[in-house]
């Protein structure tokens, strides 16, 4: 006989089930590891704290606002700390040239950390999370026009930082 789950049971099944997506997030907003991690527990850790309140409703989408909303309160603060930044492994796929994705993931990452905090946000609330213009300006609290003007100048920004990859690569060889 299966016992009933109990609040914790569920919360833990939704920690396991929406970490990793988490911090996905984290990493891409912050750039960093260890603060992409740091973002992550807090966002759980209010979750939690909250999860009676949020259980029935869309959890993830709850535990990601609060994470956009924790980066947000970061940036603001930033300026007074060291940031280090360490190498971040990434898991290996068997079927593709680790060399590929490692030069892909660098690219990314370079390309993105040209963005104001703001670019970054919209893009990958866009395009990482797959959110129309009308939910990203509602995520990140801001009105739709200001998405729509910021999402164009990141992406010109990143077609001029591709560009440039491309080229450096091209003169590599």
């Amino acid at each position: 006989m299966q016992r009933p789950e109990n609040d914790d049971d569920r919360f833990v099944s939704f920690m396991h089930a929406s970490a990793a997506r988490l911090y996905r997030v984290a990493y891409l907003l912050a750039g960093d590891a260890a603060q992409a991690e740091e973002l992550t527990q807090q966002a759980l850790v209010r979750t939690y704290t909250a999860w009676s309140r949020v259980a029935g409703d869309d959890a993830y989408g709850y535990a990601r606002r609060i994470l956009v909303n924790l980066h947000n309160d970061w940036w603001r603060r930033r300026f007074l700390r060291e940031r280090p930044t360490p190498d971040v492994p990434e898991p290996r796929r068997a079927e593709q040239d680790p060399a590929d994705g490692v030069v892909v993931r660098d690219g990314v990452a370079r390309a993105l950390q040209t963005l104001s905090r703001r670019e970054r946000a919209v893009i990958v609330c866009r395009y990482y999370l797959d959110l129309t213009e009308q939910q990203t300006a509602d995520e990140l609290g801001v009105a739709l026009g200001t998405v729509k003007s910021t999402n164009a100048r990141a992406l010109r920004k990143l077609r001029i930082a591709a560009d440039e990859t491309t080229y450096e690569m091209k003169e590599a060889r």
